[in-house]
């Protein structure tokens, strides 16, 4: 029988081999109503030159659009010499490094990257990257409950709720209370937190800054909680650290944040990779797992994975977490971010997105019927109040090729608009949002 055909006499011997009288018995586990009974419109076989012409007349279909969108991924710079270095094979196509004498690349990618983030939070120790920032946090959860052997945890009303959707979801077979502490003026209640901190809570989430992108008191919530035994866990942006305190220096016991900005593409919402930081005398109980540096009987230095709680390695009920993996290409990404940006340019990058977002928030400000909050600091997000309905607003906004924000009407907000600057936007590009928005209220 050839290879890979497709004719009615080779599907009919497949299936005869496998024992099934035709192909409608293979789908027979699926609802009827889902499956398709039309035919679907493939048109018939091309060249490869006539594809690639086709691709390119396509392509230029496709508007260039003004990203002001954020909530958990942004639009950042990214430097060439990331995706040149990552697409090496040796990179691309790596595997879990098992066996250290044949993974030396890897495991010094991955140690030199758990380096760089322990110094950007000045936390005491980094795991090797989690799948993304939302999985980062949960077993940032699961960490604090183990550890404290208690099953409250309180998280602000501030932080992302798609976050929030994510631990529930870890919390669904275990015995985990999460308890959400109020917003008051897009920062979390202290006084609310303060009645909600008892002997029974595990620890605090805290996202600084916010999803409001907003400033937390983050001072003061470490004096609320230090005294109660509870975690104080923090998620933080990353490039906000230019020019923020990090997590390290306001006390956090966990710092998690999404990576996503350190030289990694939107992605259409993934892949990611979460970052997981904790002080020391936690290491032997954060997910996933380490690399670290040593020497061989010749003196000579080499890499090992020196921490792997994961269930392959040891008992299943005394491994800390079912993570198996880390984002390493992603992971790769923010490391040769790092190294190229350095300490410089990571406080370029976070000045150039708070002067340009306060640049927009304080023209926006001007104009007759828009209200921004301007009452607590930000960094490059900001909440908007507009006097109408903000789909008016995207769909102008859109018009004119620009993804003007998120709608915060689920948050219960119904004329906000969430907006988010980075180091990309131009002053040309903030002017025309202006201009737009004037010209929709005049």
């Amino acid at each position: 029988m050839p290879f890979l055909t497709n004719s009615d006499q080779d599907i009919q011997e497949m299936l005869h081999q496998i024992g099934v009288p035709e192909f409608a018995t293979l789908l027979s586990n699926i609802p009827q109503d889902l499956l398709f009974k039309g035919k679907l419109a493939i048109p018939d076989e091309i060249s490869e030159l006539e594809a690639t012409s086709l691709i390119e007349r396509l392509g230029k279909n496709n508007a260039i659009c003004t990203s002001f969108l954020g909530g958990g991924t942004y639009d950042h710079y990214i430097p060439a010499i990331i995706d040149t270095l990552i697409g090496r094979s040796e990179f691309y196509t790596a595997y879990t490094p098992y066996q250290p004498e044949v993974s030396q690349g890897t495991l010094q990618s991955i140690y030199e990257f758990q380096s760089m983030i322990c110094e950007l939070t000045a936390m005491d120790v980094t795991n090797a990257s989690m799948y993304e920032g939302g999985s980062a946090l949960a077993e940032a959860m699961l960490l604090a409950c183990g550890h404290t052997r208690r099953k409250k945890i309180l998280i602000s009303g501030s932080v992302n709720r798609r976050y929030r959707q994510v631990l529930e979801t870890y919390i669904q077979h275990n015995d985990i209370e999460l308890i959400e502490v109020s917003v008051q003026k897009f920062t979390t209640n202290l006084t609310e937190l303060k009645t909600f901190l008892t002997d029974e809570v595990a620890g605090i989430i805290i996202q600084h800054p916010n999803y409001f992108g907003y400033l937390e008191d983050v001072y003061a919530i470490k004096d609320l909680v230090e005294s109660t035994g509870a975690f104080y866990i923090s998620y933080y942006d990353p490039v906000s650290l230019g020019i923020l305190a990090p997590p390290g220096d306001y006390g956090a016991d966990i710092a998690v944040a999404e990576g996503q900005v350190l030289g990694n593409a939107q992605n259409f919402g993934g892949p990611f990779v979460g970052l997981f930081s904790s002080k020391n005398k936690y290491i032997r109980k954060i997910p996933g797992r380490l690399s670290g540096r040593t020497t061989d009987l010749d003196g000579k230095e080499g890499f090992v994975l020196t921490l792997q709680t994961r269930e392959q390695h040891i008992r299943r009920d005394r491994a800390t977490s079912n993570i198996c993996t880390n984002s390493a290409l992603m992971a790769l990404a923010v490391t040769i971010y790092l190294a190229v940006m350095g300490r410089q340019g990571i406080q370029e990058t976070a000045n150039l997105c708070l002067q340009k977002s306060h640049y927009l928030a304080d023209s926006l400000n001007t104009l007759p019927g828009v209200s921004v909050f301007l009452e607590k600091p930000f960094f490059k997000e900001f909440i908007v109040e507009f006097p109408f309905d903000v789909s008016m607003v995207l769909s102008a906004l859109q018009k004119n090729n620009i993804f003007g924000g998120i709608p915060l009407h689920e948050a219960g907000y119904p004329n906000h608009l969430l907006i988010a600057v980075t180091e990309k936007r131009t002053g040309e590009e903030l002017d025309h949002y202006v201009s737009v928005i004037k010209e929709l209220i005049g």
